[in-house]
């Protein structure tokens, strides 16, 4: 028997990069995932490859920035699955720049996808969670939170915050059934990527 058969899970940040592929990986386990993201097309292709491999899937088009959009794909999930057995926020967003010439636009995008975008997805899939009485939240952070990185102070204020925010979460539901745990990765070869102006060397991740 596969390891998460019969289990439901909910991906944000689901089209692309580490979202995807554990998406991809939640359903060759036997999960019924749904995919999150702002951009449908690459949401419908994560179903498609779900799909060709006798999985189940379900895209979402969402803003996580947005309370009424995250209730709502909260609300799909549980509308088409019944339940809510993991919830994955994998959104994210950089833009890097030493302070002295960064932007508050970018430092505001930054803090609004995330942190944001992870409290306010962990807060719509608490209920359903509780009333389950178990369930387990990953929330993918960045080794930026516990590391300082110049040129990185936006995007390291944001997933620090996630961290921490992360840490309290497993505290208060820890003893109602439910994991709570932060995963933070270094630089991985993703699409992420492609929009900074000054990337690492990629050959490297």
């Amino acid at each position: 028997m596969r390891r998460l058969e019969g289990q439901a899970a909910l991906v944000t940040g689901g089209g692309r990069g580490i979202g995807r592929a554990i998406a991809l990986a939640f359903a060759r386990e036997g999960a019924r995932c749904a995919v999150a993201a702002r951009t449908a097309r690459e949401l419908d292709v994560v179903v498609e490859a779900v799909r060709a491999g006798g999985g189940e899937a379900l895209a979402v088009p969402t803003d996580v920035t947005r309370e009424a959009e995250v209730a709502h794909l909260v609300r799909t999930v549980l509308e088409r699955f019944g339940r809510l057995d993991i919830l994955v926020t994998s959104a994210g967003t950089g833009a890097f720049a030493p302070v002295r010439v960064s932007r508050l636009e970018d430092w505001e995008e930054m803090i609004a996808v995330n942190l944001t975008g992870t409290y306010l997805a962990c807060r719509a899939a608490l209920e359903p969670m509780l009333r389950q009485g178990r369930g387990t939240i990953i929330n993918v952070i960045s080794l930026a939170a516990l590391r300082p990185i110049p040129g990185t102070s936006g995007y390291t204020a944001a997933k620090a915050g996630a961290l921490g925010f992360t840490r309290v979460l497993a505290e208060e539901v820890r003893r109602q059934g439910i994991r709570v745990a932060a995963l933070c990765p270094g630089a991985v070869d993703t699409p992420f990527w492609d929009a900074i102006d000054q990337p690492p060397d990629r050959s490297r991740m």
